[in-house]
């Protein structure tokens, strides 16, 4: 399953979900019997939990609360890609999860986000997305950046 994102982007581009700990914070439904997760849970690149009779990993291993089935996600790391300028106000697939009886209902962006000035390079670190907005001062190019209404869908790959 694709996460597609959508924003508008004001002199900024590679936005992305930076490093091996950024968290991607999701509400995930049981495919067996529809039980949605009441809060937030984050899925990291570093995390692996092994699965039941030695099938290897995946990121996240979960039993459900309400069925007692194992289910498992996994971040394919290979498919996470920045969100450029010319994605500007366009759905863009910024990462695809490999789902075994788990299916991602919600996405919030929190911190973590990096993207750098469209024209200078400039590096702004640390965006924090849980307002769907934000905006800084590149002082190379005396500019104001910004990300803005952020979106988002999930989609079958």
């Amino acid at each position: 399953i694709g996460l597609q994102l959508r924003a508008t982007l004001e002199n900024i581009t590679r936005l992305r979900a930076e490093g091996e700990d950024f968290r991607w914070y999701l509400k995930l439904k049981c495919g067996n019997c529809g039980e949605v997760s009441e809060k937030w849970q984050y899925l990291r690149l570093m995390d692996s939990a092994p699965l039941k009779g030695g099938r290897g990993s995946a990121t996240m291993v979960q039993k459900c609360k309400l069925c007692s089935r194992e289910n498992s996600i996994e971040i394919l790391s290979q498919t996470i890609k920045p969100y450029n300028a010319e994605d500007s106000e366009k759905f863009k697939t910024i990462v695809e999860f490999e789902c075994r009886g788990l299916e991602p209902v919600d996405f919030q962006p929190q911190a973590g986000f990096a993207a750098e000035g469209a024209e200078s390079g400039t590096p702004f670190n640390d965006i924090n997305l849980l307002e769907k907005d934000w905006n800084d001062y590149d002082e190379k190019t005396k500019e104001s950046v910004g990300i803005y209404e952020v979106t988002h869908k999930f989609v079958k790959c």
